[in-house]
């Protein structure tokens, strides 16, 4: 086999490979994926043989690739096509922007006063800025003034906040603002819902690792009435103008008015849908479960894992087929691929000759 070009990946070792499921590809093309860019290129059969699915399921999945660029046919040799994959930070980024779809602003702004005349029945003056508040009502001038009494409010909320975001991408000095002070109250046990618009600049329009937090949840949608915040349904603020938020906010505190605003997010949140649903999924392992994979990943065998752990082999068979069943794989190597594009195990580290 001299001179035979060995295929090689794509990624380096230990590297995560992104879910290609997210960005609207089907399971088994984001599994094959996966496995050019872990193991490097090859055909058809070849893929079909190590992943134990039909050709056919291959070969779709293959086209449906092509289509989305991920993947691209090396030169033809003996009627055979070697499949190449596109990097996957290239790939991510072309998928990002074909998803992406920018809000029209002047939309947002109508869509803002529309919210805002339908209050006025509520007692709710839409002439606020530079003119006379009414009951439970206040006028906060800067952007500045507001981020202060938003902290005040915070600082005090209890049960639970609710906020609305209009932008696809956030300033940082608003950023830098925000972030601490909703990990604290998520951190005091305030149940937080956080609604956006599928952001431009990221994967995720929230700060990461608020979206681990069991009180706290995210929801995206393609239109959002207005920017919002609710503080224990007792207090709403919204811009003055939508179109210029540096010249503040609205404080409403009027009853009829806080109700129709929580009532207008519960519906928006009823339709919107957590942007993560469609990522790998967490893959929670038991201690014994977790234990094998490891030995595994080590690259123990089955004999010398069940040494380890002081059970028999077939337990350790039976371990894995329980865990293939739940997880709807067919053979190791799937559940392999599974367990490392969720990182349910750390990847151990490779020597320089191991990896020569």
């Amino acid at each position: 086999m001299s001179g035979v070009p060995v295929p090689r990946p794509s990624v380096s070792i230990g590297a995560a490979v992104p879910s290609l499921v997210r960005w609207g590809l089907s399971s088994d093309a984001d599994l094959v994926f996966r496995t050019l860019t872990t193991m490097g290129s090859r055909d058809s059969r070849t893929l079909a043989a190590e992943l134990g699915l039909p050709r056919r399921r291959i070969d779709e999945s293959l086209a449906e690739l092509r289509s989305a660029g991920a993947v691209a046919p090396a030169e033809r040799e003996a009627r055979t096509t070697t499949w190449v994959p596109r990097p996957p930070a290239d790939l991510v980024a072309a998928l990002r922007r074909r998803r992406l779809r920018l809000v029209d602003p002047h939309a947002q702004v109508r869509n803002h006063h529309g919210v805002v005349t339908g209050l006025t029945g509520s007692g709710l003056p839409v002439t606020a800025i530079g003119g006379t508040i009414g009951d439970g009502v206040r006028y906060l001038p800067t952007r500045q003034l507001t981020r202060f009494r938003l902290a005040e409010l915070m600082n005090a909320e209890r049960d639970e906040h609710l906020a609305i975001n209009t932008e696809q991408a956030f300033d940082a000095a608003s950023s830098r603002a925000a972030a601490p002070l909703s990990r604290r109250i998520v951190e005091r046990g305030v149940r937080v819902r956080v609604l956006g618009l599928p952001p431009a600049d990221r994967d995720l329009g929230v700060d990461a690792p608020l979206v681990e937090q069991p009180n706290f949840a995210y929801r995206e949608g393609p239109e959002m009435p207005l920017k919002l915040l609710v503080i224990d349904r007792r207090v709403a603020l919204f811009p003055a103008d939508p179109a210029d938020l540096e010249r503040g906010y609205l404080e409403v505190s009027q009853p009829g008015v806080v109700r129709a605003l929580v009532m207008l997010f519960d519906q928006h949140w009823a339709t919107a849908a957590d942007p993560r649903a469609r990522c790998v999924p967490e893959i929670a392992l038991c201690d014994r479960e977790h234990e094998l994979i490891s030995l595994l990943a080590q690259g123990h065998t089955d004999v010398s894992a069940a040494a380890e752990m002081r059970i028999s082999a077939r337990l350790i068979t039976k371990i894995l087929r329980n865990l293939m069943d739940r997880l709807g794989v067919e053979n190791r190597f799937q559940l392999g691929l599974m367990l490392g594009a969720a990182r349910s195990v750390p990847i151990p580290l490779m020597t320089p000759t191991e990896v020569s």
